[in-house]
């Protein structure tokens, strides 16, 4: 196999295509169907674990292709969903088939033929509906169909709601992923006893040490993540944290909600409305001024203040309850009165139908997605409501925050689930400021850009970084970019500290699915993905025997499950431990580091170890 090294810049033609090889007859490989998107990140990262890949696609990029080709992986251009492209493919000695096609149709087609196929054979589905998912599943077995939305989505939901702690099912036993601060210099055995260290940011300059050891030093102020039982976590003196929506006291939030009920009602008075309520206003004042000083009662004589507001209210309102008459007055404060109900009138009937206006305006631009939102503080904007866009959506909505959404499409298909769910949807660009202030974004606590364009996102993020303005440091913006390299570099000069790639979390849990090793969640740990995954140790395997201490990766294991000793759960294991075939062991660490240990695991077991 060719030497190949990763790199993060962007995909581009590659070299010429390569000799056409024969893979008919290839054995314990892994068949790719489809090339776009998350498929290539799969393809890219099956061979990095040094497993061999075909791949089968009828319509590709054509630099997609020049790509694979590049890296010495056959590439067969013919449909995945007839049988002989996949026969060509190697079916009959592969050990896994991952569909990943450009649409779920095909994908479904493609994944019910290699079912027929070859019963025997481990199948990896990519689809977006869940329902077809499940569907699937019940075909193709638990755990084969993985949906990249769902598997991103709740990295961008902890991101929004400012979350540190992740919750994990390791072996039936509830464990803890924590972001603490160091209080103090010291070890992290001093500071965190049992508790697995997963990752260490030193200060302000984020420089992360990864899985370091119970013995790395600590500085008082450094970020480290730790994982352990919530029994660990509180015998070191830590209580794993809980997001809290609004600590602010009741009253507080409640003169905060009126303050934005009131501001939020001036924009319905318009230009018309206002110059008919000074009108009224000067009407008011002039008729309680002159029914003060000339309104004369055979009683009482001279009106009083109150009176006189009275009378003038009364008259405007056109309701006459007959207490009060100009009927005994002078002609001139009889013609006065009439002047008086004719203007009164007059306001009454303009300021209706100025109101009305505004209020059915108000209605029609908020049906049409177009109405600035009103009332909202501490709130999420979601841009982009793809199928991406509507996990999250469902995400932040089941966990009670308030989400806006801004979509570009008026014909989007996920619009009129959002608005049934409550939320409202601003039809328009986000990359213009007028549509950001009308989604309130100087009251947003969190922004996900999240369509499938790229240069869209990125115009997106830079609009949102100009309109926080002094906000900017303290509203975490999540940006969707498919290419990793340019991710890093808007990271790096315009500050982005969420620049995530739907593709780049996902392809780990392809690859788990299609070489036994489970992917059981995906965290980031500064801006460096985690995966926590569980590996069983092959019979014969490099593992069987080895030390943790020997371990040539940069990698935590957490725990291991004894299968062949009772079903046995041993965490932490300690340093001399050594792996036996047939242990589920559960890692936690980088992906490139995972996979050493997958190839470790594959290579033939070192005699006397």
């Amino acid at each position: 196999m060719p030497a190949f090294q990763p790199t993060d810049e962007p995909l581009g033609d590659g070299p010429p295509p390569g000799p056409v090889v024969d893979t008919r007859d290839w054995s314990d490989h892994v068949i790719v169907c489809g090339l776009h998107g998350v498929a290539l990140r799969t393809v890219e990262q099956l061979f990095l674990a040094g497993i061999r890949v075909v791949v089968v696609d009828e319509d590709p990029e054509p630099r997609l292709v020049s790509v694979v080709e590049g890296w010495g992986i056959p590439y067969i251009a013919r449909s995945a969903h007839l049988s002989d492209p996949l026969l060509a493919a190697g079916l009959n000695g592969a050990t896994a088939v991952i569909c990943a096609e450009s649409s779920d149709l095909l994908t479904l087609e493609t994944a019910l033929l290699v079912r027929d196929l070859r019963p025997d054979v481990r199948v990896v589905v990519h689809l977006d509906n869940p329902a077809v998912g499940r569907a699937v599943e019940g075909i193709t077995g638990v755990g084969s169909v993985l949906d990249v939305a769902g598997l991103f989505a709740p990295s961008v939901i902890d991101a929004c709601l400012g979350r540190s702690a992740h919750d994990l099912t390791l072996g039936g036993q509830h464990f803890v992923v924590e972001e603490v601060t160091a209080t103090a210099d010291g070890t992290l055995r001093e500071g965190y006893g049992d508790l697995a260290p997963i990752g260490v940011l030193a200060g302000h300059q984020e420089e992360l040490a990864a899985c370091p050891g119970r013995d790395h030093p600590v500085h008082a102020g450094d970020q480290v993540t730790m994982l352990g039982t919530p029994a660990q976590f509180h015998a070191a003196g830590i209580e794993p944290s809980v997001h809290q929506e609004d600590v602010a006291p009741l009253h507080r939030r409640g003169l905060r909600r009126v303050g934005l009920a009131l501001r939020d009602t001036a924009d319905y008075f318009d230009a018309p409305v206002r110059a008919t309520l000074y009108v009224g206003v000067v009407i008011f004042i002039i008729s309680t001024l002159v029914l003060r000083l000339f309104y004369v009662t055979e009683v009482d004589g001279h009106m009083s203040w109150i009176e006189s507001m009275y009378f003038t209210v009364e008259t405007t309102a056109t309701v006459g309850f007959g207490d009060f008459s100009f009927a005994q007055q002078s002609t001139a404060l009889q013609v006065f009165a009439v002047l008086l109900i004719i203007a009164s009138t007059t306001f009454v009937s303009l300021l209706f139908a100025f109101v009305t206006n505004a209020l059915v305006s108000r209605r029609i631009e908020a049906s049409l997605g177009r109405a600035r939102v009103r009332g909202t503080e501490n709130h999420v904007i979601l841009v982009g409501l793809g199928s991406v866009g509507m996990r999250v959506l469902e995400g932040l909505h089941e966990r009670g925050r308030e989400v806006v959404v801004i979509e570009r499409d008026e014909d989007n298909r996920y619009a009129s689930q959002a608005r049934l769910l409550g939320v409202r949807v601003i039809l328009g660009d986000a990359t213009l400021r007028r549509t950001l202030d009308a989604a309130n974004l100087s009251t947003a606590s969190a922004v996900a850009v999240l369509t499938s364009d790229d240069m869209t996102n990125i115009e997106t993020g830079l609009a949102i970084r100009d309109g926080l303005g002094d906000r900017w440091e303290d509203v975490p913006v999540i940006l969707r970019v498919f290419d990793r390299s340019l991710g890093h570099r808007l990271e790096e000069t315009f500050d982005f500290r969420h620049v995530w790639s739907t593709a780049a979390i996902a392809a780990p849990w392809f690859v788990g699915a299609a070489i036994g090793m489970g992917v059981l969640a995906t965290f980031y740990v500064g801006r460096q993905p985690f995966l926590v995954a569980r590996l069983t140790v092959r019979e014969g395997g490099g593992l069987v025997g080895v030390r943790m201490i020997d371990l040539t990766a940069n990698v935590r294991v957490v725990a291991l499950d004894r299968g062949a000793a009772g079903d046995h759960l041993e965490h932490p294991p300690r340093r001399d431990t050594r792996f036996a075939a047939g242990d589920r062991a559960y890692l936690a660490g980088p992906y490139d580091e995972l996979m050493q240990v997958v190839r470790q695991d594959q290579a033939p077991a070192v005699a006397g170890a």
